[in-house]
């Protein structure tokens, strides 16, 4: 009787404790303080993150978008020449413009300096050579022109009869244009405004683009052929062999780039090691001496050295961890030693194979140094052509940034596509 009593009464305190909230030692509900817990962990580590997360705004996110904002901007004709771009928006192209616009070209070219107006002419300029010499002329005497102002400006020069001229301003007083991104690729505007290929000896990016694509990805190969079996050699040795090796490997992180491409110019030069060396062995005659530097050979041989210990090192630290008991199984199993390599030991390797091919070829196709010192005009790379073209005018600095940012570009679309036939995640940098 008494237990009969007593467990229904165990059941419903059972029952109450189970429908009760758990709580903390203190007595506070345990979901809220684990919610508490929780976000002050991750303001923790938001707050360590923070100082890199501020590095990288201000000194990559920030001058990126700045660069690709100023390969579009167009201010100077608008800024610069305020009266004529508001008039001639009006015009149809057709012929000349009106009066009007004349009068407000008269007008920009008294009021503007010689500074103001120089900028104007030098951006005009480069569609229009000669253009520049027109307009700074037109601004000397801008004082003395009287109405009729189209009458005015044309016997001043014959230029400003040309309707090409006042295509291009009216085109110019656009400030965003494609303009330099079409000259990055070989294109330019005609004077009915339509996109056409730029004349064949003006042709240079493209070319430029597809050698520095080619070289960099047969660099890449190279490197897979030097140093696949390096690594593998790593990997295999006893350890103190293979740190002896490693540090050869390493060695050449220890010495400065410049160093480094200067001692190429010293070996494959005319009169240098090299040549010495097939001459002395009559491999080549003394006059006819092969050419190996300041060319695509000099680049290609400087950069693969390079570049060679960026693919050593991501396939050695995958190599490293395969254990030779499964290419012992393989062979064990009737496969020939070849075959076990290829089809047990080389798959494995694929993630280091991959994520070396990945800092070879960004590494390569963005080289500056080894190019300008050992390319010569044949071995350039597009990031010579840059660097040449920020020391320039203003419409340079433009064409270089709109080249940039096509490089940019470029390189995301070739690592969006790895990434979808590789994978990124299976890639091992060490």
């Amino acid at each position: 009787m008494t237990d009969a009593a007593v467990s229904p009464g165990m059941g419903l305190n059972q029952t109450a404790s189970k429908s009760a909230p758990l709580t903390t030692a203190d007595g506070k509900p345990l979901k809220a303080a684990l919610r508490k817990a929780n976000g002050r962990a991750r303001r923790n580590a938001l707050l360590l993150v923070a100082p890199l997360f501020v590095f990288l705004l201000f000194t990559y996110t920030i001058p990126i978008v700045q660069m690709m904002a100023r390969s579009v901007m167009n201010p100077e004709v608008a800024n610069n020449l305020p009266n004529t771009s508001a008039a001639i928006g009006d015009w149809d192209g057709e012929g000349l413009p009106s009066e009007e616009v004349f009068a407000a070209m008269a007008q920009d070219l008294k009021n503007g300096g010689r500074s103001t107006i120089g900028r104007v002419a030098a951006r005009l300029n480069t569609d229009m050579p000669g253009l520049r010499s027109t307009m700074m002329g037109a601004m000397r005497d801008a004082d003395e022109f009287q109405a009729p102002f189209k009458e005015a400006l044309l016997a001043d020069d014959d230029d400003w009869g040309d309707p090409r001229l006042w295509t291009l301003i009216k085109r110019e007083t656009r400030t965003i244009t494609p303009a330099y991104y079409l000259r990055a690729l070989d294109y330019e505007y005609d004077q009915a405004g339509e996109i056409v290929p730029r004349p064949e000896n003006l042709q240079v990016y493209r070319s430029i683009f597809w050698q520095t694509a080619w070289m960099s990805g047969l660099i890449t190969i190279l490197t897979i052929l030097m140093g696949y079996p390096v690594a593998h050699l790593l990997a295999t040795l006893p350890l103190k062999r293979a740190n002896l090796l490693m540090i050869l490997v390493l060695l050449p992180f220890w010495t400065s780039l410049l160093v480094r491409t200067s001692a190429w110019i010293v070996l494959l030069q005319q009169e240098g090691v090299v040549n010495n060396f097939l001459v002395f062995f009559q491999i080549v005659d003394d006059n006819d001496r092969m050419r190996l530097i300041y060319n695509r050979i000099g680049t290609i041989i400087a950069m693969t050295h390079i570049l060679l210990p960026f693919m050593i090192l991501p396939l050695y630290s995958v190599m490293k961890t395969i254990p030779p008991s499964l290419t012992r199984a393989a062979r064990s199993m009737g496969a020939t030693p070849l075959r076990a390599h290829l089809t047990v030991y080389m798959p494995l390797t694929i993630p280091g194979l991959a994520a070396g091919v990945l800092l070879v070829f960004i590494l390569a196709i963005g080289y500056y140094i080894t190019p300008a010192l050992v390319g010569g005009e044949g071995g350039i790379f597009i990031s010579n052509l840059i660097a040449d073209r920020m020391t320039g005018s203003l419409s340079q600095l433009r064409l270089a940034l709109a080249l940039a940012t096509i490089l940019l570009v470029g390189v995301l679309v070739l690592y969006w596509l790895f990434n979808r036939l590789v994978g990124v995640e299976r890639l091992k940098f060490g």
